[in-house]
């Protein structure tokens, strides 16, 4: 049985390296988290739509060279992944700049294969999707997805959400507060931002936010370097250990979820998973791009428990 599979969109990556010049990768917030829980010992597989193009062969094969599992990845016959490229301040903070309207991952929900991939979640562990998996699919095709995960959750599998908001996947407000609503609703983990549900909910007090999640476990990143973790009721806070510096901040939250679940996974308390997602993260946001070199890899996460 795979232990999590990931739903969601990976993009080619346009970033920028030295003097400005692009640089060719891929990524997309769930894959960038599925290639850190298999760094991190975890089985995972990856649900998403790719063409039948070159730039497609390479992100499979790339994915596969990690550890990921490719065999739930429908290649669609003409279309194309999307794209994204990256700017980033001197600061660390990156702008994303989009060409993804017409994504083969946007067609997943649509397709003669998608009631086997969905009808698959049932003898999955872990299902781990996003508010920005969410934000893909037009409304029916989010309502096959609920009911599947419903379906799974019947079956004893469990789901964890990571809220990742972006108003730009969200032309009407109410739209997202009325999904965000039924996921926080149906999920086992939340992995939540004040970032992410203020501009939803019209508040950034974090004991109000965190009322907003239904779900028995909860980790709330703050605007400072912690998050507040809450399970059996019990909500703690834990601080993140200082950054020496931020290059680029692309994926912390991405590895943060990895590493916070995989931990969970092994059996670790919910403050120290906490304390393994910050210290992934912090060593995320000192490279540049989404995936860091292995070597990179903080030592010990593995044993996290």
């Amino acid at each position: 049985m795979t232990t999590v599979a990931c739903i969601g969109e990976c993009m080619i990556e346009l970033a920028q390296g030295a003097g400005g010049d692009l640089m060719r990768g891929y990524g997309g917030d769930t894959l960038n988290t599925a290639i850190y829980l298999a760094r991190l010992g975890t089985g995972v597989d990856y649900v998403t739509a790719l063409g039948d193009d070159p730039f497609s062969d390479e992100m499979i094969a790339g994915w596969a060279g990690e550890g990921v599992g490719t065999g739930r990845v429908v290649r669609i016959a003409g279309k194309l992944p999307g794209l994204y490229a990256i700017r980033t301040s001197e600061a660390g903070e990156r702008a994303f700049y989009y060409w993804r309207d017409s994504s083969a991952a946007r067609m997943l929900l649509d397709i003669p294969q998608t009631e086997g991939l969905l009808a698959a979640l049932r003898d999955d562990g872990l299902i781990y999707l996003s508010g920005i998996t969410l934000s893909l699919y037009n409304a029916d095709g989010r309502a096959r997805l609920m009911t599947a995960l419903s379906q799974a959750r019947a079956s004893g599998a469990q789901v964890a959400f990571d809220t990742n908001f972006r108003t730009r996947g969200w032309p009407v407000i109410a739209d997202a507060r009325a999904v965000y609503g039924e996921m926080l609703a149906l999920s086992d983990i939340v992995l939540a931002s004040v970032e992410d549900l203020a501009p939803l909910f019209g508040t950034i007090d974090a004991e109000q936010l965190l009322g907003r999640i239904p779900a028995g476990e909860a980790v709330l990143k703050l605007p400072t370097p912690a998050c507040i973790v809450r399970h059996d009721g019990a909500a703690r806070t834990v601080n993140a250990e200082p950054v020496a510096r931020a290059i680029d901040t692309t994926a912390a939250g991405d590895s943060f979820a990895a590493a916070y679940l995989a931990a969970r996974l092994r059996g670790a308390a919910p403050e120290d998973a906490a304390r393994a997602g910050h210290r992934l993260a912090g060593a995320v946001v000192g490279h540049r791009g989404a995936i860091i070199p292995r070597e990179a890899m903080p030592q010990g996460l593995e044993e996290t428990s």
